[in-house]
């Protein structure tokens, strides 16, 4: 079954044939290539290749262990990611395997859609680790200013500025309040060939509509009430260096016509002025809008939108950066604490655990607030939960319907108010711990293994969920050890 003319994504490693066939017939129908090996030795062959990275591992086979394979490739170079099929449901066997290094495990019988699922998750799990290492490599040398984070979100921003610094195409940057896209804009003229000339950032909702135009255009003497000298505009001033027009989705819709003529022609014409004058700016420009939709309900016009999204920047909220919320909270908690003369040097696992919980509704601004209040308020060596506050509505997370991303990258909408078709039973005798786990295992179960479909129905955040499931592996592991 080995040596198919295109490179399989999975190898299915089963020694019985109806079974490797049924599973590659499956996999087949969601588009995943896949070869049948139908022994351990041959399987260790394919694997030494170096040409499969995802293996559905059956444990039982006719000349060795499963465990045996997974622990002769751990010994290499290969980069592997293992996914155990057993016949024996015991939390011995689960262990086992993912002290050996599995991924995860399918105990049979299971659904397709589990297969399907976990099969996904491994592969997207591949990619993404490859993505991470190569853009962790990429970046050792050319650290991006102004950025603290290592989360995968954040690591293809820096290389998207990376990517977008020396060129004089606009950069059109989205996002939430409070992310950074001022910081992102800067960090673009930081590394840039544009460096050494001037980096002006104007906030389009900040200024008044009758006094904007002249923000950015500049003006002459007298060509209004107040205008009792001439002035150069932003644009003018920016000569050389970047043009940063934060929340330009506020501008008024007049206006845009003259920053699209602006575009197109590189010549600015003061308020009052018969002439024009020739400028070398980059324009880079943000807002927290979708300018989709702007320009969908004609407040943005589609020609402009088109001229200023050449390059796109998405940056993400704070709740998807995982642990950076630590490293952004650290590295607040030190500046301070110096400025304030605090002896904070650390945060404690229980304010840590806080954090990785919230939404952060105000993303970085919102935690740097926190942070620094804290600092002002309260002392101490540790930063401990009574110090701060957070806000207890979740904004987004409690909306009546939740867009999903699946594992495969499609989107779908799931409504809370949708009942869940399982029945739970528990011992009310055992300990709250034991039931909660029981609870939240038969949900993700009734999800086929979506943690953050789970996460919605649950009430929990993603990551809370996954601390938890890696917290009762490790105690499993700790008490086979032992039992051993």
């Amino acid at each position: 079954m080995v040596g198919a003319n295109t490179t399989p994504e999975v190898l299915i490693v089963e020694d019985t044939l109806s079974m490797a066939l049924m599973y590659q017939q499956h996999l087949k129908k969601s588009g995943i290539k896949s070869e049948i090996c139908q022994s351990g030795e041959l399987a260790l062959t394919e694997l030494r290749k170096g040409k499969v990275d995802t293996v559905l591992l059956d444990l039982q086979l006719p000349d060795m262990n499963g465990l045996d394979i997974i622990q002769e490739m751990d010994g290499t170079n290969h980069n592997i990611t293992f996914i155990v099929i057993t016949a024996n449901g015991s939390i011995n066997t689960a262990v086992d395997a993912m002290r050996a290094g599995a991924y995860d495990f399918l105990i049979k019988p299971f659904p397709t859609e589990k297969l399907l699922t976990t099969v996904r998750n491994a592969l997207e799990r591949e990619k993404l680790t490859t993505t991470v290492q190569v853009l962790k490599t990429s970046l050792k040398t050319n650290q991006v200013p102004g950025f603290l984070g290592e989360s995968p979100p954040m690591l293809a921003v820096y290389k998207m500025i990376e990517n977008v610094a020396n060129s004089n195409a606009a950069v059109f940057i989205t996002g939430e309040s409070g992310t950074g896209k001022e910081v992102t804009a800067q960090a673009i003229h930081k590394v840039s060939h544009r460096r050494d000339a001037p980096f002006i950032a104007l906030n389009c909702a900040a200024l008044p509509e009758n006094l904007i135009e002249s923000e950015i255009f500049g003006h002459v003497k007298g060509a209004f009430t107040g205008a009792h000298e001439a002035r150069k505009g932003a644009a003018s001033q920016a000569n050389g260096g970047t043009l940063f027009l934060d929340e330009i989705c506020e501008m008024d819709i007049n206006l845009q016509a003259k920053l699209l003529r602006f575009l197109q022609t590189g010549q600015v014409k003061r308020v009052g002025s018969d002439w024009s004058e020739d400028v070398d700016v980059r324009i880079v420009c943000a807002t927290n809008r979708n300018p989709m939709t702007e320009v969908a309900a004609k407040r943005f016009r589609e020609d402009l939108f088109y001229r200023l999204d050449v390059l796109s920047i998405e940056l993400p909220p704070l709740s998807h950066r995982g642990k950076d919320v630590i490293l952004l909270a650290e590295s607040f908690l030190k500046t301070y604490a110096a400025e304030e003369g605090k002896r904070f040097l650390s945060i404690s696992p229980e304010a840590q655990e806080l954090m990785l919980d919230y939404h952060w509704p105000g993303n970085i601004r919102e935690l740097q607030n926190m942070v620094r209040k804290a600092a002002v308020v309260y002392d101490g060596v540790e930063l401990e939960p009574h110090m701060f506050s957070l806000k207890t509505v979740r904004s987004n997370a409690r909306n009546d319907e939740y867009k999903l991303i699946g594992v495969a990258g499609e989107t779908s909408a799931y409504t809370p108010q949708q009942s869940l078709k399982t029945t739970v039973t528990v011992d009310i005798l055992q300990p709250m711990t034991t039931i909660e786990q029981t609870i939240i295992e038969a949900v993700i179960t009734s999800c086929n293994g979506s943690i953050p479909k789970a996460s919605q129905i649950l009430q929990l955040s993603p990551s809370t969920i996954y601390r938890k499931r890696e917290t009762w592996i490790r105690e499993d592991l700790e008490q086979q050890s032992k039992a051993g």
